[in-house]
């Protein structure tokens, strides 16, 4: 076997373990090395130097003061950690707490067996290895984070450049080779697990804030209000993170400084006062505030400490029935008025936020008409009383009510409602003069159009609700919008003193609508108003109207149909259509026109020959179905136009035919039609 040289690395711990510490930097405040390895000896000696902790604030360690985990030991003055007694067991880590002016720091002093004694590597070499030399490689050293660590090429011992941070990396993994003078590996690579050790540099927090938990009054000890939880970013398997809870401060102190008490371990408040003394209605306020603190540890006093503000809200429970702040409540009213005619008090010790204080009144005797109803008012709650259905002091001048008040939430199991929570009310009716009353009110009456003026319409009744005032009543017109009518001031009788007329403005859908007054004798008077509506029957009083009463017509036109004529007729059928359209007596040896029905409201007007260019008057007559009927007279005025080119000339060259017929036909008419009227 060819002779080569090797070179074996070997290590006296398979994983280096590594504080944050580095050589050769400026000064860090604090322990300048924090985590020592001692062997565990057979027996710790009293006053025997364990080790020495080098701790710099660089300023000097002016007060400087170190606290120990384990009470059977001390640090002195120079740094030197010793016994108080012979200890034979001191457990796997002691914590030194070190405290000065401008800086404060711990130190972990892990103590281990004799084969977990903690080496640098060591490289053993063989023959013909000279100027072999390590490299180190891997993150931490040419991997981002990069020149953390670094290795003595000769002696292979590694160490670190800067402060490490746990919390960032925990773990690292190297690799060491061992090269010769050129640089070829001639061995390895070898794994290098590099595991930083956690320090107690982060206090807990609380993350989950703001902390806020309920308990309702009364609640039995020991009831849980709610659970703190901090978090520490130191190792969770260290006692770094062992996290114990306390109450540092409680405001308000009364009742008792000691409302509650935090479990150590889970965070858990709970209630340690007896129910009694959890008494919402008699505490200074219902709200409470915990400082707690968390210190990890396990709560020793080298731990550090994070604190969190509980509010704890003290929950109303309905053990306090509303009670009327006296017996008896006092009301007037005079009678026909409605509204709020008085208020009723109450107390309620519960909370005014919930239902245990709002109030819900019921009138449970006294109200068979229900004329009264009670409301709450939200903002006092206090109980509106009303007069819903106006009162009658005729009929009753007294209302005695008896009313009970409970909360919208149910009383608690063990109260109830008492005597105080129902209350009288008198209720007092004023007499006032009241109006008159129109029986039957609004009066109807039908009468027919055109009656003669004087006819009586109606005779009208009023009542003076005061029956016990024996007044007198008078009668007075209020509202005639047309003019029509008067009212006897002493019987009520209603008469015309002008024509009816259905078809007047002030008349719609066939109704006229008039007010009356009647007024007692009162001091002052009362009045009272009725009315009156008179439906009118149609009268054939109207003779129909025609239209249009114009029409242009071309002397040379082809079509000689000149205009469709329309009728209507203010009345109602049946003394409207079908209207009857006539032509009167033309004069002259010709006929010039004619009139031809097309339904029952129209009718056309047709030239018998072209006419020459002049204005002609056309007498018409056009009569309605009613019994008897009646006739209109009238004229339509044709004008016979010259045409060309599309544009019509109608300037007047020939005089105006006038016809005779038309004029007697027209007096005709006007005297048959007063003398249907004066039938």
């Amino acid at each position: 076997m060819q002779h080569k040289t090797q070179l074996t690395l070997s290590f006296l711990l398979s994983q280096v373990l590594l504080l944050a510490c580095a050589e050769d930097l400026e000064c860090i405040p604090g322990f300048q090395q924090k985590v020592f390895y001692i062997e565990q000896p057979f027996e710790f000696t009293e006053d025997q130097p364990v080790l020495n902790l080098v701790f710099d604030d660089c300023e000097g360690n002016n007060k400087l003061n170190f606290e120990v985990s384990n009470p059977d030991f001390k640090v002195e003055r120079d740094g030197s950690l010793v016994a108080l007694k012979n200890v034979s067991e001191a457990g796997r880590a002691l914590f030194v707490h070190a405290r000065s002016e401008h800086a404060e720091d711990m130190a972990e002093i892990l103590i281990v067996g004799a084969n977990e004694k903690r080496g640098a590597l060591k490289v053993i070499r063989s023959e013909g290895t000279e100027g072999a030399k390590f490299r180190l490689s891997g993150k931490g050293v040419d991997q981002d984070p990069k020149g953390i660590f670094r290795i003595n090429e000769i002696s292979g011992d590694v160490s670190v450049t800067r402060a490490l941070d746990r919390e960032a990396i925990a773990n690292y993994e190297l690799e060491v080779e061992v090269t010769d003078l050129s640089g070829k590996v001639i061995d390895g690579p070898v794994r290098l697990d590099i595991s930083v050790i956690d320090q107690n540099d982060n206090k807990p927090m609380f993350k989950e804030g703001p902390y806020v938990g309920h308990v309702m009054e009364g609640s039995p000890t020991g009831t849980t209000v709610m659970r703190m939880t901090a978090f520490d970013a130191d190792d969770s398997s260290t006692d770094n993170a062992l996290l114990r809870y306390n109450i540092i401060k409680q405001t308000p102190i009364k009742p008792s400084p000691n409302m509650f008490y935090i479990d150590p371990e889970k965070g858990d408040i709970v209630t340690v006062v007896s129910p009694s003394m959890l008494d919402r209605e008699t505490m200074e306020t219902p709200k409470y505030e915990l400082v707690i603190g968390a210190k990890d540890m396990g709560g020793f006093d080298v731990g550090l400490t994070g604190t969190a503000t509980a509010t704890i809200l003290i929950d109303d429970k309905n053990d306090h029935p509303p009670e009327f702040t006296k017996k008896e409540f006092q009301a007037t009213v005079k009678e026909g008025v409605t509204g709020v005619i008085v208020n009723l008090t109450v107390g309620d010790r519960d909370d005014p936020a919930t239902g245990a204080w709002r109030a819900v009144y019921t009138i449970i005797n006294g109200n068979p008409g229900q004329s009264f109803e009670i409301h709450t008012n939200p903002e006092t709650n206090e109980g509106m009383l009303s007069v819903v259905k106006p009162l009658d002091y005729e009929i009753s001048a007294f209302h005695t009510l008896l009313i009970k008040v409970e909360n919208e939430d149910p009383l608690v199991p063990d109260i109830a409602y008492g005597p105080s929570s129902t209350a009288t009310v008198q209720i007092t009716v004023k007499d006032v003069n009241e109006g008159p009353v129109f029986h039957p009110n609004p009066m109807t009456v039908t009468k027919q159009e055109n009656i003669p003026i004087g006819s009586v319409v109606l005779t009208v009744n009023a009542t003076d609700p005061d029956t016990l005032q024996h007044q007198t009543i008078r009668y007075s017109v209020y509202k005639d919008p047309a003019g029509w009518l008067e009212i006897n001031p002493t019987n009520g009788t209603i008469g015309t003193t002008a024509i009816l007329d259905r078809e007047s403005p002030y008349v719609q859908d066939n109704i006229y609508t008039a007010l009356f007054l009647a007024i007692d004798s009162g001091n002052p008077p009362a009045t009272g108003t009725g009315t009156l509506h008179i439906t009118l029957e149609d009268v054939n009083d109207n003779v129909p109207s025609l239209y249009p009463t114009l029409a242009k017509v071309c002397d040379d036109a082809k079509d000689l149909r000149v205009v469709v004529l329309g009728a209507s007729d203010k009345d109602l059928h049946p003394n409207t259509d079908p209207f009857k359209f006539e032509l009167s007596k033309q004069s002259g040896p010709e006929k010039l026109w004619k009139i031809t029905k097309i339904n029952n409201t129209h009718a056309q007007v047709v030239l018998l020959q072209n006419l020459k260019k002049a204005n002609y008057n056309i007498p018409i007559s056009v009569t309605d179905s009613g019994k008897p009927p009646l006739t209109n007279n009238t004229e339509l005025k044709l004008q016979v136009c010259s045409c060309k080119k599309s544009r019509m000339d109608c300037s007047a060259t020939d005089a105006l035919h006038i016809s005779m017929t038309l004029i007697l036909l027209s007096l005709f008419s006007l005297f048959f039609v007063q003398l249907n009227l004066s039938d």
